[in-house]
């Protein structure tokens, strides 16, 4: 196992990492505590669409950790950002099956969104949406089939919580690619899209920086495609289980963030 030295910066997940809907993970405070003490700068990288970075701040802040808005990427932020790069904002009609988490970036980056059965979206976002109606779904069908470029803010097909796993984006993104027959582009982990941008936020290098998530298909895999070394905790999605017969495995493997925290104190772990 390689040594877990030269981690001067990290790109943390947050579902399964961080928390498990409104529960926070034991450990939290001491691990932010513990960042904040050895300087190690970090982006909270989070393929969850539905919340805005503000709403993450405010929740963390509930929780007793203090983050600012810099140190916070969300897909929808990502999803936002690389669109802006690719079409001109301001000539660009976008039809978004997501709450505020989704909307609230492209608006700031100057597209115009489009509304439910509203005909000539150039593009099509989707996002996590808990609000989702047959009317939304027919909306981006709709546009999608007229020419519409279908974009996934992510594509994880289950989201961890207080109650257990449930449906996420992927879901939504696999219904409407059979509508449509039109596989999306999908901007989230594991594609390196988000973790590229989070690296340039940090002005960090592929040698020094660590990826912690808890899921080997998005988390693990996106640093394995960006070229990065990565941290498995096994408080969330993925299972010991799953990395016995998975053909990528993360550079590490340990049960929480109360012995990452530990780790980066240089303290005895329980290495898996």
């Amino acid at each position: 196992m390689e040594t877990f030295t030269n981690i001067r910066a990290l790109i943390i997940d947050m579902d399964g990492v961080l928390w498990h809907g409104v529960e926070p993970m034991p450990g939290l405070c001491e691990f932010f505590q513990t960042l904040r003490e050895l300087r190690i700068p970090f982006i909270l990288a989070t393929n969850n669409a539905r919340s805005t970075a503000a709403e993450y701040i405010i929740k963390l802040a509930k929780m007793g950790v203090t983050v600012v808005i810099d140190e916070v990427l969300t897909s929808s932020m990502a999803t936002a950002q690389y669109l802006s790069e690719h079409f001109e904002p301001q000539a660009t009609k976008v039809y978004v099956v997501g709450e505020a988490g989704a909307t609230e970036p492209l608006l700031a980056h100057g597209f115009t969104l489009t509304c439910l059965y509203e005909p000539g979206a150039d593009l099509v976002v989707c996002g996590m949406d808990q609000t989702i109606t047959w009317d939304k779904l027919a909306t981006a069908t709709l546009n999608i089939r007229a020419g519409a470029m279908f974009v996934g803010t992510n594509g994880d097909v289950t989201l961890p919580t207080e109650r257990g796993q449930t449906h996420g984006n992927g879901a939504i993104l696999a219904a409407l690619q059979a509508a449509t027959d039109v596989k999306p582009l999908v901007i989230g982990k594991p594609e390196p899209i988000m973790y590229q941008q989070a690296l340039s936020i940090l002005g960090a290098d592929l040698a020094t920086t660590v990826a912690i998530g808890d899921r080997l298909d998005t988390d693990i895999l996106g640093a394995v495609r960006t070229g990065i070394r990565s941290l498995m905790v096994l408080s969330g999605v993925s299972t010991e289980q799953d990395l016995a017969v998975s053909d990528f495995q993360p550079t590490w493997v340990l049960p929480d963030i109360i012995e990452v925290t530990k780790a980066l104190r240089g303290e005895s772990v329980n290495w898996r």
